[in-house]
């Protein structure tokens, strides 16, 4: 074999290993990068929760809705500090705030009062928890970067509790609103 056809070959063998050299690190990285966004999620979501949770304090009707809504604040408010170590742990940093879905729905609710902020506060939270109950179990069952992931098993049950009390405030609401 020419040297050129050992130089070819030795290319071909280092172009051929590359891409797994490569492929090992993004797999590395893409499970980094999902316990990363779901830990900005998980963050911009609690501050949600607690701004919705004031808001419903504010403007809610009934006294389940002001009920619920002060525990979003306070469980919420402890979740996110929560986390807030947990990110720094992990060496991940969170948003300062709410996502712009988050903000329009807040800015919805803002313009409701009495009946209908009570029934669009309980269905947001109902579509809300439901929504957080799976991300948290699948960080919890396959994250990769430990801290996140027993974060998301603690509060696991916590907003399985949530998920409940939300679904049983939105049969309250609307037996109320159909008296």
């Amino acid at each position: 074999m020419t040297s050129f056809g050992k130089i070819v070959s030795g290319s071909t063998l280092l172009l051929l290993l590359s891409p797994v050299s490569f492929i090992g690190c993004s797999r590395q990285n893409s499970a980094k990068d999902a316990d990363t966004t779901f830990a900005e999620q998980a963050a911009a979501g609690g501050m949600a929760e607690v701004r919705l949770g004031q808001l419903a304090q504010e403007r809610g009707n009934s006294v389940a809705v002001k009920d619920f809504g002060s525990q979003m604040v306070a469980d919420h408010t402890e979740a996110g500090s929560k986390l807030q170590v947990v990110a720094r742990q992990a060496n991940v940093s969170l948003p300062s705030d709410m996502t712009a879905e988050d903000r329009a729905l807040y800015s919805k609710l803002s313009g409701l009062s009495g009946t209908a902020f009570d029934q669009a506060y309980a269905s947001a939270m109902v579509n809300d928890h439901e929504t957080d109950v799976a991300d948290f179990e699948k960080e919890a069952s396959q994250g990769k970067v430990n801290q996140i992931r027993q974060f998301a098993a603690d509060t696991l049950p916590t907003l399985r509790t949530h998920l409940e009390k939300a679904r049983q405030l939105q049969k309250t609401v609307l037996a109320a609103a159909n008296l």
